[in-house]
């Protein structure tokens, strides 16, 4: 079993938005401890992150945090119906049909 399957992902994605909304900096290595992945899945969670619109500042050297300003939305989902979504539009994605894409 791989050590990044102790939570799933939509939760860990969820948990690093609040992680970053009350710290000032956070940075991968402390991602990876607190939810026992490693750096390279706490790099690619960032940047998932990042591709859904969050808008995140990265210091060099020393971690991520939230644009000034950001707060979450109110979430109306379970996360049942949120990993639903998330599957129909990778589903989308990876369609041929552009028309269906855009």
């Amino acid at each position: 079993m791989n050590k990044h399957q102790n939570t799933p992902r939509l939760s860990r994605l969820s948990a690093i938005l609040i992680m970053l909304q009350s710290k000032k900096i956070v940075t991968a290595t402390q991602i990876a401890k607190k939810f026992n992945v490693s750096t390279r899945t706490a790099y690619r969670d960032v940047k998932a992150l990042e591709v859904s619109g969050v808008p995140l500042f990265t210091e060099e050297g020393k971690g991520y945090s939230l644009m000034s300003g950001y707060t979450l939305p109110p979430v109306m989902f379970t996360e049942e119906e949120a990993n639903a979504l998330i599957t129909a539009e990778n589903m989308v994605s990876r369609n041929k049909d552009q028309s269906l894409v855009a």
